[in-house]
């Protein structure tokens, strides 16, 4: 396992407790310290690339959990170093022309190339991780044991979705999902809190809507735990970020002329909400002054 954030050392326990022998390697040589002095022998720790590869026998997998831009860098580094019938795994939210691409290149090097998209974030530890990959079926049936111990369980929860790129395309495809039912729930909870006369509690509406309803979700349950701590969100700047997968779908989408408006005004919500200085919001306001004489507040 190469990259030992938060999500790659979760995975790591579940491996382990599952049984696998990892070998760690990550260039925060701190990281690797806390993930192998867990007291776990099945975790050997690498304080190279060289070195982690020397620590597989043949017939590796090397599976990466690093950010994007990171990718080709190290897999130009890894092929100097694994020989033909190994495999690299990318895990994390690479663009899926990428995965095609490198599924492309190392193919022609003798070498295996699986992308899997991954989904289940700090959870991912305790219900398990929502797997989608892409790559040859042969390279992939190999690596089913270890896909049945990170999913949820051993027959569900993973599969394989197609060739190299598809694990990555499916997972873009399911961040976008994401965005619109994220924002559905944050635009309804709004409407709520606006209707301060009725004195609604969320916490306890989002703890009904859990039970029975059809808008009942994980992303629900979720909220529901947030509002019983926090009931009026206090303290909570509001700015959302966003990795990417969401920009890359929109994007996709305009490509092949398939509509996904939902997805992307929730996609543009996350845009606007870290414009600290507003200006096109003013410019909206002079416009309305101009036309109108309508009112327009000052500072």
């Amino acid at each position: 396992m190469i990259g030992l954030g938060r999500m790659g050392a979760n995975m790591i326990e579940r491996l382990t407790k599952g049984g696998h022998r990892v070998v760690v390697y990550d260039r925060d040589s701190a990281a690797v310290r806390r993930c192998s002095t867990t007291g776990d022998s099945r975790v050997v720790a690498a304080s190279s690339l060289s070195e982690l590869v020397e620590n597989l026998t043949p017939g590796r997998s090397v599976w990466l959990m690093i950010p994007a831009g990171a990718v080709d860098e190290t897999i130009s580094s890894l092929t100097g170093l694994l020989k033909a019938g190994d495999t690299i795994i990318d895990g994390g939210n690479s663009n899926y022309k990428e995965s095609i691409r490198r599924g492309q290149s190392l193919a022609a090097r003798g070498l295996h190339f699986v992308d899997v998209g991954t989904s289940g974030g700090i959870w991912g530890l305790k219900e398990g991780y929502c797997l989608m990959i892409g790559g040859d079926k042969a390279a992939v049936d190999r690596l089913i044991p270890i896909f049945e111990t990170l999913a949820p369980a051993r027959d569900r929860g993973w599969a394989r979705v197609g060739p190299s790129g598809a694990g990555h395309f499916v997972k873009m495809v399911h961040n976008g999902i994401e965005y619109g039912m994220m924002q559905a729930y944050a635009e309804g909870f709004a409407l709520m809190h606006k209707k301060s006369e009725m004195q609604l509690d969320l916490a306890q509406i989002s703890e009904l809507w859990r039970h029975g309803s059809v808008v009942r979700s994980w992303l629900l349950d979720l909220t529901a735990q947030a509002l019983s701590e926090n009931r009026d969100l206090h303290g909570i700047v509001p700015q959302v970020g966003d990795s990417g997968e969401g920009r890359w779908m929109v994007g996709e989408a305009i490509d092949m002329n398939v509509a996904i408006p939902a997805i992307t005004t929730a996609l543009l919500q996350r845009i606007q909400s870290r414009d600290h200085e507003g200006f096109a919001n003013k410019v909206l306001a002079v416009m309305r002054n101009k036309f109108g004489g309508h009112e327009m507040k000052t500072e």
